[in-house]
């Protein structure tokens, strides 16, 4: 398993709920799990990120640039912006959406094009179509939640008990739908 996790997106997409799962699953499973998280302007569409490092003894949640293991963006500019903490031969996963920036919504400057394309040939990428799926589920927020699924499935994780992680960090009433989320996480890798 890898042992350094770069979780990327933009303010109200969950990135810092899918990390604080994916270090409650590491804890049940006996891992020593240091997570940081950064929120800069995230209620006003801006980037927020989490760092989880995990292993038999972790002394730093800090994740040095070029040495992320996996890089998992819930945006597509985002990843570009985080591309270079992955590390040489990692491993990244890119929500095939964006969200505009103020700047690109008050037309200073234009959402750039290609990113995916640009992004692809620097690690061996994953992309899922979360929003789409999240839609379909009719709730936007789950997106965290099916993205944390292809997590699951690339670290070949899913043995360990990420259906008890979900339920102790979700709503009781938000249960099922952030179940099915994360099943179609997995389905989609």
């Amino acid at each position: 398993m890898s042992n350094s996790i770069k979780f990327v997106g933009v303010g109200g997409q969950g990135t810092i709920l899918a990390a604080k799962i994916m270090c409650a699953v590491l804890i049940n499973a006996g891992y020593d799990v240091k997570m940081s998280e950064i929120h800069g302007m995230s209620q006003r569409n801006g980037s927020v990120s989490s760092e989880v490092r995990y292993g038999e003894k972790v002394y730093s949640p800090v994740i040095e640039k070029g040495s992320a293991d996996i890089l998992i963006s819930f945006e597509q500019m985002e990843a570009a912006r985080n591309m270079d903490y992955l590390k040489k031969g990692g491993i990244l996963i890119v929500n095939n959406h964006k969200i505009n920036s103020m700047i690109t919504l008050n037309g200073k400057t234009p959402y750039p094009k290609n990113i995916i394309e640009s992004i692809r040939g620097k690690a061996k990428t994953y992309i899922i179509d979360a929003q789409k799926y999240a839609n379909e589920l009719g709730n936007v927020k789950v997106v965290n939640l099916i993205m944390l699924g292809a997590l699951s499935k690339i670290l070949d994780s899913r043995h360990l008990d990420w259906e008890k992680a979900i339920k102790e960090s979700v709503k009781p009433r938000f249960l099922d739908i952030n179940l099915k989320a994360f099943s179609i996480g997995i389905s989609q890798v």
